[in-house]
């Protein structure tokens, strides 16, 4: 069974830093990406990042490019999703969800992704 469990969100300040974790189970790591998208009140689900757990490539919204980080740990499954300089936009709930690869190299276009976690909860504050 697919399992992605999400941690790591909270309230912070204008300017500070997160760091959310993404913990997959239930499939090959190794052979496939990691997406994280992000959905705030009143508004449609986007694409933040990915990266690919094989070579590492990675993809970047343009609204977080230089201020979001995302890494995997494939020795524990994880992707994590560094996150500075947090303004008030960026709150949302972040959800992360396993890809095949071709949708990261795509720059998470809007699909059918089957599986996500229960998503965590990133608060800025002005």
């Amino acid at each position: 069974e697919v399992q992605l469990v999400e941690s790591g969100g909270g309230l912070v300040q204008v300017g500070g830093s997160l760091r959310l974790s993404c913990v997959a189970s239930g499939f090959t790591f190794d052979d496939y990406a990691i997406g994280w998208f992000r959905q705030a009140p009143g508004k449609e689900r986007e694409g933040v990042s990915c990266i690919s757990t094989s070579d590492h490539s990675s993809w970047y919204a343009d609204s977080v490019a230089g201020r979001f980080t995302i890494s995997s740990d494939n020795a524990k499954n994880t992707v994590y999703l560094q996150m500075k300089s947090l303004k008030p936009e960026d709150t949302a709930v972040y959800s992360c969800t396993v890809i095949d690869p071709f949708y990261c190299d795509a720059g998470l276009p809007p699909s059918e992704y089957n599986y996500w976690g229960q998503g965590t909860q990133v608060t800025v504050s002005s």
